[in-house]
C-alpha cells in the first residue's frame, strides 16, 4: 500500500491533519506534490541513492517533501530543528546531502546556513528569503505525473553516539516497488492493532524516527494523520475527542503531562476512540503507566528499539500488569544479557543488552562504532543495561554511557563535555542526567574549576551562556554544580556513575 493508492481509492480523504491551523491535505494532493517534488528532485540531477536533508518544524510540507524521496528511491535525512548551524552543517556533510528544505520555524539558524552549506541546493518552504529558493514555486513548475524510474526510498536518519558525534543509519535500499510492505508497517497491524484507515494522533517532532515512520507507516495503511505543531497536554485529548484517534505515540512525558492535569480537565474529554497507544523512547515510570492503563484501559503498548533496527521488543498492557516494569519480549532479533565479555548471564543478572540473530548494525561512515556495538559472537547492542526474567521479559537498568533522556529526547554528555572543557575558566567537567518531575531527567553539568575560590555564582552564569551559545537548547546544562576535583582515576577515567547517583540518592555517594 502507498499514498498513491489511497489516491486513487479515497481521493478526498485527509491524508493528514494539522491541529493548530486546520489545515489538511488530501490523498490527492499528496499524491500529486510528492510527484511534482520527485520530478523537482530528478530535475536536479539527483539520482537512485542520492540524499536530500529536510531541516523543519512540524510543518504541512513535511510529508509532501518525504514522500517525493521515497517514490524517487532518495535517502531522506530529517535533521532535529533544535539543532546550532554547526550540528546541521555536520550532518548535511556527513550524510552527503545534495539539497536541504527548510523552514522559517526553526528559526534564525536558517539565515547562517548558507554560509557554511557550500554545494548544497537551498530551499525553503512557505516565503522564501534569499539565498533559498521557494521549494513550493519551484515543485509547482513540475508535472504531477510519476517519474519514470519510480524505486522505493528511505529515511537517513542519525542517531547520536557516545563521543557526541551523531551516527546516520543508512539502510540498504531495495530497489522494490514503491507500495512493497515493510517490516514496521507489519508489525503496526499484526501487534499494535493499527487498522487500514485508522485515525492516528502524532504528537512529537516529525524529525525523530518514531514519529516520522509511524505516520508514514499510517499514509501506507489509507488513515489519517493529525499532527501536533507543538505538544499540548489538553490539546492532546481534545484531538483524540475531535478526530476519534484510535491510535498514537507517545513517549513518557506526554503521559506525565497529561495526567497532572487537574482530574476535571481530563474528565471533560472522551478518550474511549482510543484502542492502540503506543509509547517508547525512554523508561516509563511504573506508577505513570500504571495510572495510564487506569484512565485510557489496556491499549497502551510499549516497544524498546532503536533507530538503529537491530532488534525490537514489545510488551501489551496486560502483559506488563504481570511484568511490571518491563519493556518487553524479543519479536525481533534473540535477547542476550552479556558480561564485560561479551558471553551470555543467566535470568535476572544485570548485564549489556545485546541482540543476536536480527538486522544487521551499521553505521554510516563509523565502522569503529559498528566495531563497538558488536561483541565477539557477533551480537549487537545498543549500548543499555538491563536484565530478562525466566520468561524472556527484558527490564531496562540503565543507559548506555550515562545518556540522559529528557523528555524522549536523547542526550549524550560526552559533547557538552567537550565543549565545557574549552572554556578557559574550568580545569574539568562531567555531564549526568539528574531526575526531573516532568522530563524524566534534567542535564547536570558538574565543573572542576580552574580556581575554585573564584565566585561560583558568576561562573555558573558565564557557563550557562557559553552553553547556550554553542549548543541547542535542549542540550544545555539545566543545572551547574562544582566539585573541587572530580573523582578520576590516575589513567584518565572518569568514575561518572559515582557523581551520576549522587544525585538519583544512592546510598555512599554525594557532591562534595
Amino acid at each position: 500500500m502507498h499514498p498513491a493508492h489511497h489516491a486513487r481509492t479515497q481521493p478526498d480523504r485527509a491524508a493528514y491533519v494539522m491541529a493548530a491551523s486546520g489545515e489538511a491535505v488530501t490523498y490527492r494532493q499528496l499524491d500529486e506534490r510528492s510527484n511534482q517534488g520527485a520530478q523537482l528532485f530528478r530535475s536536479l540531477g539527483l539520482k537512485v541513492g542520492d540524499v536530500i536533508a529536510v531541516f523543519m518544524d512540524n510543518n504541512p510540507r513535511y510529508f509532501e517533501i518525504a514522500w517525493a524521496a521515497q517514490r524517487s528511491g532518495l535517502y531522506f535525512t530529517c535533521i532535529s530543528s533544535k539543532l546550532t548551524p554547526g550540528e546541521v552543517e555536520y550532518i548535511v556533510q556527513d550524510c552527503g546531502a545534495k539539497a536541504i528544505i527548510v523552514s522559517t520555524g526553526v528559526g534564525p539558524v536558517v539565515d547562517e546556513l548558507p554560509g557554511v552549506l557550500n554545494g548544497v541546493k537551498l530551499y525553503m518552504v512557505g516565503e522564501a528569503r534569499g539565498p533559498y529558493e521557494s521549494f513550493e514555486a519551484a515543485r509547482a513548475a513540475m508535472p504531477t505525473t510519476p517519474i519514470a524510474d519510480e524505486t522505493s526510498g528511505s529515511d537517513m536518519l542519525y542517531s547520536s553516539g557516545t563521543t557526541g558525534r551523531p551516527k546516520g543509519v543508512k539502510p540498504q535500499l531495495t530497489g522494490l516497488p514503491i507500495d512493497s510492505p515493510n517490516a514496521l508497517q507489519m508489525m503496526a497491524q499484526g501487534l499494535f492493532g493499527f487498522k487500514e484507515g485508522c485515525t492516528y494522533l502524532s504528537p512529537a517532532p516529525l524529525y525523530h524516527a518514531a514519529p516520522l515512520r509511524w505516520c508514514m507507516t499510517v499514509h501506507k495503511l489509507g488513515g489519517t494523520v493529525v499532527v501536533m505543531e507543538k505538544f499540548d497536554p489538553e490539546q492532546a485529548l481534545a484531538l483524540i475527542e475531535k478526530h476519534r484517534c484510535d491510535c498514537g505515540q507517545f513517549v513518557p512525558t506526554h503521559f506525565v503531562r497529561m495526567l497532572k492535569l487537574p482530574e476535571e480537565v481530563r474528565a471533560k474529554y472522551d478518550v474511549s476512540s482510543m484502542q492502540s497507544a503506543v509509547h517508547a523512547a525512554a523508561p516509563c515510570p511504573v506508577p505513570v503507566k500504571e495510572q495510564m492503563i487506569a484512565w485510557w484501559g489496556p491499549v497502551i503498548y510499549e516497544y524498546y528499539a532503536g533507530t538503529e533496527g537491530n532488534g525490537f521488543c514489545f510488551i501489551t498492557a496486560n502483559e506488563w500488569l504481570t511484568h511490571k516494569g518491563s519493556v518487553g519480549k524479543a519479536v525481533l532479533g534473540e535477547l542476550k544479557i552479556c558480561n564485560e565479555d561479551g558471553d551470555e548471564l543467566p535470568p535476572r543478572t544485570e548485564g549489556l543488552v545485546c541482540f543476536a540473530n536480527g538486522p544487521p548494525l551499521t553505521y554510516h561512515n563509523a565502522p569503529e562504532k559498528v566495531a563497538e556495538s558488536t561483541n565477539k559472537h557477533g551480537w549487537t547492542t545498543l549500548g543499555d543495561v538491563g536484565w530478562v526474567d525466566e520468561e524472556g521479559y527484558l527490564y531496562l537498568t540503565d543507559r548506555k554511557s550515562f545518556m540522559i533522556i529528557s523528555g524522549g529526547v536523547n542526550i549524550y554528555p560526552q559533547e557538552i563535555e567537550n565543549l565545557l572543557v574549552t572554556h578557559p575558566k574550568v580545569a574539568d567537567a562531567a555531564v549526568v542526567g539528574a531526575p526531573d518531575e516532568e522530563m524524566g531527567e534534567k542535564v547536570v553539568a558538574v565543573i572542576q574549576p580552574l580556581d575554585w575560590d573564584a565566585d561560583h555564582e558568576a561562573l555558573r552564569a558565564e557557563l550557562l551562556a557559553y552553553t547556550r551559545s554553542n549548543l541547542s537548547h535542549v542540550k544545555s546544562p539545566r543545572v551547574i554544580d562544582f566539585m573541587k576535583e572530580l573523582p578520576r582515576h590516575p589513567t584518565g577515567k572518569l568514575y561518572k556513575r559515582l557523581i551520576r547517583d549522587a544525585y538519583w540518592g544512592k546510598e555512599g555517594s554525594r557532591i562534595v
